[in-house]
């Protein structure tokens, strides 16, 4: 009976280096040492299947029937790339002559409307920006008929006005004879494109492992629990939540300094950016809210000091010297490894062991550290900025320019409690740019909105309490915003659905607590609060959400808030 059992050895994850193997698991392996043969894998097990073993495996499904298509070329499939800065390289010519080489699905002018390409027609591929060229690519898959149409991250470079643009012109083309799948890591956007969801999981560059489709719903809630309840299979030991804080005692923060920042403007070739005055204290993070080309990064190199604004004589009321940036493009020219930059750049705080705990090892560097610096990816760079701006030793104001580039759904979040985490520990200030909602919901203690014509003329409001500036943000982009009551995260409403129609008739466009509830009265200029806190709100933090929001929007309105 024992010759009939198999064995199989379990392989710690933290001891298991793939790049050092000595094959200690093979040669301390008990039935190797007994002399007998243990499973094991090696190289051929490598070797891709044919299409004969595919066809096999699959018989019988709807899915041989989608692989024998393929095999006898009887499907067109249409892909969106990945990395669309990589298609000047690729592609010569003008934005409208490739469209209309193209257009066999006659929708070119619809896509140049939805996707804000008119200005772009008659320029050259190569003197466009990343936006402009994720939305050519965009419009390119959705111009040609195809059955099948796979999108790569089509919300990377885009803002949020973008973002839902593009996820509708996607949605556009659905119809009963093709397929269309996307890749996405912006969970809200996902939330909104999606029908369907498949949950990837596994290890990086050795394994992944594709789930069966769930509903939208459902399926963004099992990749944040972690948990596959179907298999009874968990892939990450802790579940992922959006609550503003644990405790209601979290959120009372002392602030112990107010710093307040002048008008300004500031002039760069046809483009005018207009500061409205504000203030910000520690232990905060302000959090920019608009479209591409509003300025945001011209405001946060005001703040840096890195430009001047157009009047001379203004002097900001802090030390630029105690301000820390990550830009928003970032070039590896560092000659060394991760850890030489880190030691150099950050020495200090790199040997902290609280620094370790908080900011570090969350961010899993571990095995980037002997890596050449000009080697790594996009999401690796990202980190590594990351931990530099946060390290800079004597630092009063953190300025973090778009924190979710490159980095896929679960790293956004880490990244984000990290961020929020540290902030609040060392009692500082955080200006942040952030495109991903969910990630700028989260993080946001208060926003600065900007309005205006992009490349043109905008204006950087005054930072404002949370709620009244999401709602004049989306009021603005027309979309409406719920929160999932299993675990806070904010998901858009469906164009004209119920839930949208009501939010807009009331005003509520950024809805922050759920609606099983009790009430907050706003009534002739008086608040009367009648529910206890929301879950992980403190009655103080509750109180001036909804203080702020009645004061922004001036009208007598009942607030829903969850018990």
């Amino acid at each position: 009976m024992s010759e009939k059992l198999t064995r199989i050895a379990i392989v710690s994850n933290d001891k298991c280096k793939p790049k050092k193997c000595k094959q200690e698991c093979k040669k301390s392996c008990p039935v190797v040492r007994m002399g007998k043969l243990c499973i094991e894998v090696d190289g051929s097990s490598k070797v891709p299947p044919d299409w004969q073993e595919i066809l096999k495996h699959f018989r019988g499904s709807e899915l041989q029937n989608y692989f024998t298509k393929i095999l006898e070329d009887n499907l067109k499939a249409l892909i969106k790339p990945q990395y669309v800065d990589h298609i000047p390289k690729m592609v010569k010519g003008k934005v409208g002559e490739l469209l209309d080489g193209k257009n066999d699905a006659n929708k070119k002018q619809e896509m140049l409307d939805i996707l804000d390409l008119n200005d772009v027609v008659d320029r050259e591929i190569s003197q466009l920006s990343g936006g402009e060229l994720q939305r050519f690519a965009i419009a390119m898959s959705c111009v040609q008929k195809a059955d099948i149409y796979m999108f790569d991250e089509p919300s990377s470079y885009l803002d949020v006005k973008q973002r839902l643009n593009a996820a509708r012109t996607i949605r556009s083309l659905l119809n009963p004879s093709c397929f269309v799948i996307c890749v996405e890591h912006d969970l809200s956007v996902l939330d909104y494109l999606s029908d369907f969801i498949c949950c990837l999981y596994g290890l990086p560059g050795a394994y992944g492992v594709v789930t069966l489709p769930f509903s939208v719903r459902e399926g963004i809630n099992i990749f944040l629990d972690g948990m596959i309840p179907t298999e009874n299979l968990r892939f990450r030991d802790e579940s992922l939540h959006f609550k503003i804080a644990d405790s209601a005692e979290d959120m009372v923060i002392e602030s112990s300094r107010s710093y307040q920042y002048p008008g300004m403007t500031k002039t760069q070739g046809n483009f005018k950016l207009h500061v409205k005055p504000g203030n910000f204290t520690d232990s905060e993070i302000i959090v920019m809210l608009g479209e591409n080309g509003t300025g945001k990064t011209t405001f946060v190199k005001l703040i840096a000091d890195k430009i001047k604004p157009d009047e001379a004589d203004l002097s900001l009321p802090y030390n630029p010297e105690r301000v820390s940036l990550k830009p928003q493009t970032i070039a590896p020219k560092f000659p060394g490894t991760v850890r030489m930059l880190l030691i150099k750049q950050i020495k200090e705080n790199f040997l902290a062991p609280q620094f370790i705990a908080d900011v570090i090892k969350p961010l899993n560097i571990e095995g980037l550290m002997d890596q050449a610096v000009t080697t790594l990816s996009g999401g690796e760079l990202q980190r590594v900025a990351l931990i530099l701006a946060l390290g800079k030793p004597r630092t009063d104001i953190y300025l973090i320019d778009e924190p979710s580039a490159y980095l896929d759904s679960e790293q956004r979040i880490i990244t984000s409690k990290i961020i929020k985490r540290y902030i609040m520990s060392v009692k500082k200030t955080a200006f942040i740019v952030e495109h991903d909602f969910i990630m700028a919901t989260y993080l946001a203690d208060r926003v600065i909105v900007y309005d205006g014509k992009p490349s043109i003329e905008a204006t950087a409001h005054s930072p404002q309490a949370l709620l009244g500036g999401m709602n004049k943000f989306l009021s603005s982009l027309e979309i409406t915003f719920r929160r999932d009551p299993s675990n806070f995260r904010p998901r858009i409403n469906k164009t004209d659905s119920l839930k949208d129609k009501e939010q807009k008739a009331a005003g509520s466009y950024f809805f922050l607590f759920d609606a099983s509830c009790q009430r907050v009265r706003y009534d002739s200029g008086k608040l009367s609060l009648e529910a206890r806190p929301v879950s992980g709100f403190s009655a103080q933090a509750t109180w001036e959400l909804v203080t702020a929001d009645c004061r922004h929007n001036a009208i007598s309105s009942v607030y829903s808030l969850g018990q």
